[in-house]
């Protein structure tokens, strides 16, 4: 109480506690507070709980706790109704408000899937992300996901968006060059 908080970190992990009852108490108290739901539960089905339980977010740790914090700041912004920031990197402009791409100011048509995966790799930029990072954050693929499904859909990025944005690191995963403006 006393000072507002501007979002919520919640782990499912909680001792003595089941942390999705105390994410139900808090939306049945009325309280909209942002809640951004941290655990190692990662199986869809735990995913989908939570999501529909309440959160505004659901992160599988480990994180990058700048990932983190670009999506505490994400969930504030939405929360005010502040437009989302664009996230750039070298020539590449996305708007996460509109679900847009431009390279180079020319529009770039995608897939939800494909927007959904350059956002998180935009969000990541500068770091590696593997492969089963970006299938937990692309939660909403569900069980539908096989298992070359990331690879897929950054092979039809590269064809749309050209080199060099996104990068492979053998054995590693996927990344992007550090955000140079826009972005977190």
């Amino acid at each position: 109480r006393g000072q507002p908080y501007a979002a919520a970190v919640l782990d499912l992990g909680l001792p003595g506690i089941d942390g999705m009852a105390v994410l139900a108490s808090v939306r049945r108290a009325g309280i909209t507070l942002p809640v951004l739901v941290l655990t190692a539960r990662d199986a869809v089905p735990d995913r989908i709980r939570g999501l529909d339980g309440g959160a505004d977010d659901y992160v599988v740790k480990p994180i990058d706790l700048d990932e983190l914090a670009a999506r505490l700041r994400a969930l504030v912004r939405r929360a005010h109704g502040q437009p989302q920031e664009l996230l750039t990197v070298l020539d590449v402009q996305l708007d996460p408000a509109s679900r847009t791409v431009t390279r180079g100011g020319q529009p770039v048509a995608l897939s939800t899937r494909e927007f959904d995966l350059l956002q998180a790799l935009m969000l990541a930029a500068g770091r590696v992300l593997s492969r089963e990072q970006l299938e937990q954050q692309l939660y909403s693929w569900g069980n539908e996901v096989d298992s070359n499904a990331v690879e897929v859909h950054i092979h039809h990025l590269r064809k749309k968006l050209g080199p060099p944005l996104i990068q492979t690191v053998r054995g590693v995963g996927y990344g992007c060059p550090k955000a140079v403006a826009g972005g977190c």
